[in-house]
């Protein structure tokens, strides 16, 4: 079972790996053809009701597949001109001379009803011409077959479907006394655009509200420097490439100056002394209420008094989490800590083995079962990084990769924690916003490959990463 949202992720992720939205439509129509010849035969009449989009695209193949042996009527829920995307706009034009809009007519004389009106992207009670159509549907007395879900599912007004035919896996929501039997046809979804992040988990990503304020889409604190200044600055620039509105950061007041120096965009708030110390967790704790999101741990360091400071600041502080690098090693010795807290773990393979207090074996299996162990120990979100990403919050797994060798660099690993932190500041929930994080960051590094080759630096994917965003979500 799949959630309702992800089947837009998987369209896009097919396309990404060389399978089109109109092969998918193509054999979902097909699909579902088959299926009502299967069940009811040739020689009917059958009236097909499409709406504007995917759905509806659905629908027209279907007519298409239907029309040689049997008598087709295709009803639009609105004029031809309204059809939204190129794909479904193609097959009503194979299908043209079949169609009339729908206009109140009777139902009852059709043998079967093909509702292809409204899909997974449709949300809430059906309005207009789809409710019209879907009482319509209702009221008719005869079978009605749905394409992928049966119209404005889960609301008060909704298709009384005979039978369900939906596309790669049952969808969250759907069951017998509301879907009729169900079929589900396999589309060729190649099983990689749901094993892999790709483009389409961009889907989720948190667009702003054309009329937001400063500080709306997310202000996020970093706490990190002390014997290294270069890594929080990272991290912070890269939640400001994906679309956080305010940095801070946290950082020992000997090096502050250092850390604000890389950016005027970075909001430094100098922290007593020159490494963290437990006496500045009153103060980082003041701070993160004024923020929507922390990320703990670029250029820490490993001195006893930060291991402790680290500690007791995860342990106060109420606000979503990313927990990396020198973090990782505080927390290790004492995950339960975590528990209650809501966040993402970003180790590598040698502080995943720390945090589990064992030896962890490099084959992909290992790994996946480890990082699921881990989260399921927690309740965080792992992002377990590598030649192969594994996020899993201990029930869903998916994994990353993209990326490249040359991104062994130092820094690589700051900006991924940034770019997560970033998300977690705009409301998204841990998974989701590892997901993103993970295509991005691999997808910016591969960009830089193709420019520096081996030479290429972590400051070289803070000015790809927009690119990668903007030609994901032009996909969405």
């Amino acid at each position: 079972m799949i959630e309702r949202e992800e089947v837009r992720v998987l369209d896009i992720n097919s396309e990404y790996l060389g399978t089109p939205t109109e092969v998918l439509m193509e054999n979902a129509g097909w699909a579902l053809a088959q299926e009502i010849t299967s069940r009811f035969g040739s020689g009917l009449r059958i009236a097909i009701l499409c709406g504007k989009g995917n759905n509806g695209g659905d629908g027209f193949v279907t007519a298409r597949a239907l029309t040689k042996s049997n008598r087709v009527r295709v009803f639009l829920a609105l004029p031809p001109s309204e059809i939204r995307t190129p794909e479904t706009r193609m097959n009503f034009e194979k299908v043209e001379e079949l169609h009339k809009v729908y206009s109140g007519e009777d139902l009852s004389g059709y043998d079967v009803i093909v509702d292809a009106l409204l899909g997974v992207g449709s949300k809430g009670e059906p309005r207009g011409a789809y409710a019209t159509m879907v009482r319509a549907m209702n009221d008719s007395g005869r079978p009605v077959v749905s394409a992928d879900i049966p119209t404005g599912l889960g609301s008060p007004l909704a298709v009384r479907a005979t039978l369900t035919v939906t596309f790669h896996d049952i969808k969250t929501g759907m069951e017998e006394g509301a879907c009729g039997e169900m079929v589900v046809a396999d589309v060729g979804i190649p099983a990689d655009a749901e094993r892999f992040v790709g483009p389409g988990d961009l889907v989720h990503y948190p667009l702003p509200s054309p009329d937001a304020h400063k500080g709306q889409n997310g202000r996020l604190l970093v706490v990190g420097g002390g014997p290294y200044t270069g890594a929080p600055a990272m991290a912070g620039l890269a939640a400001y490439r994906i679309g956080a509105d305010l940095v801070f950061v946290g950082c020992p007041e000997r090096v502050a100056s250092v850390v604000a120096s890389y950016s005027p965009n970075l909001i430094v708030e100098p922290l007593p002394g020159d490494r963290l110390v437990p006496g500045n967790v009153t103060q980082l704790c003041k701070m993160s209420e004024m923020t929507d999101a922390v990320l703990v741990g670029p250029g820490l360091g490993k001195d006893p008094l930060t291991m402790e400071a680290v500690r007791s600041f995860v342990s106060l502080c109420e606000r979503p989490m990313v927990l990396d690098a020198d973090a990782l090693r505080a927390v290790s010795e004492d995950l339960d800590i975590l528990q209650g807290k809501t966040g993402v773990l970003t180790p590598h393979h040698r502080e995943l083995e720390v945090l589990m207090g064992r030896k962890v074996l490099r084959d992909l299996d290992s790994r996946l079962e480890s990082a699921k162990e881990l989260a399921n120990r927690t309740g965080w979100t792992v992002l377990l990084k590598g030649p192969v990403d594994i996020i899993t919050d201990g029930t869903r797994i998916k994994m990353n990769r993209t990326g490249n060798p040359g991104m062994s660099v130092g820094g690589t690993g700051d900006v991924l924690s940034g770019l997560t932190a970033g998300l977690l500041s705009k409301k998204m929930m841990p998974f989701k916003a590892s997901r993103i994080s993970a295509f991005l960051n691999g997808s910016a590094g591969d960009l830089a490959f193709e420019k520096n080759s081996y030479g290429l630096m972590a400051s070289d994917l803070l000015e790809r990463i927009p690119q990668v965003l903007r030609r994901g979500l032009s996909r969405t």
